[in-house]
């Protein structure tokens, strides 16, 4: 059931990844885009089946988006909203691996 839930929510993350990048040259989209993760991120429990999955799929998503398409442009922009999506996925990337649970003890 673990490996349904995450695959879930990495494609849930993948999708917000892709209206982030869609929405962020307009200013509400961006605002909008980066509030509706950080409730995401916030909301899902910390863990490696949970949170991290949703992060992974969404910095999946914007990085592969950062590289020049066919026609030699880019999905995200080289101005101030295409770099506060760079740097929410940075900050995603820190958040999911800080808050993972420490590994338990075994007391014998």
């Amino acid at each position: 059931m673990r490996w349904l839930a995450a695959v879930g929510l990495l494609v849930t993350g993948a999708v917000t990844g892709v209206a982030v990048v869609a929405l962020h040259p307009i200013g509400w989209g961006l605002a909008l885009g980066l509030v509706a993760t950080a409730a995401a991120v916030a909301a899902l429990p910390a863990g490696w089946w949970s949170r991290l999955a949703f992060v992974v799929g969404w910095d999946l998503v914007v990085g592969w988006l950062t590289f020049p398409r066919p026609e030699g442009d880019y999905l995200i922009s080289q101005d101030a909203s295409g770099y506060a999506v760079l740097g929410a996925a940075l900050v995603l990337v820190i958040v999911g691996i800080a808050t993972l649970p420490r590994p338990r003890k075994e007391v014998s």
